[in-house]
């Protein structure tokens, strides 16, 4: 499979694992103002006039992770430090935490690294992006016909 459609599908499904594992958190009641749907949400309301729906925020979070992070991944992944390409997701997922704590946490009111939500709000979304990126590389090795990244995997 070619890599960007190879990268879409692994971020898809490591966007609907990363949203399985939110949805628990939010059912456990852990960190209960740490709700990124809720903050794109807002934030597509206030920025962009969207309706103020959920499905908004569902949407975004989607989009953002299967096609931006995943077309982004595909196209950086041979660059990535690393020979395992479980590892280079990884690097990626924290270099995509990396900017959601500079940019959109800031815009959504949760300061800089979401640290005016409490210290756990930057180590959960980085465990959470460890995941994600994780997910993602491992199912990228496994779509991708590129012989290198195969090779990697």
């Amino acid at each position: 499979m070619n890599r960007y459609p190879a990268g879409i599908i692994a971020g898809f499904i490591a966007t609907i694992v990363l949203s399985m594992l939110m949805l628990m958190k939010g059912a456990m009641g852990l960190m209960p103002d740490l709700n990124v749907i809720k903050m794109l949400t807002e934030m597509a309301y206030q920025r962009m006039g969207t309706p103020a729906t959920p499905l908004v925020g569902w949407m975004m979070h989607i989009i953002i992770g299967s096609v931006a992070w995943g077309l982004l991944f595909a196209a950086l992944s041979n660059k990535l430090p690393t020979n395992s390409i479980v590892g280079k997701g990884m690097i990626f997922g924290a270099i995509a935490w990396l900017l959601m704590m500079i940019g959109p946490m800031r815009m959504a009111g949760a300061g800089l690294f979401g640290l005016k939500m409490g210290m756990m709000a930057p180590v959960m979304t980085l465990i959470l992006h460890l995941i994600f990126g994780a997910v993602l590389g491992a199912v990228y090795g496994r779509l991708a016909s590129d012989q290198h990244v195969a090779a990697s995997a």
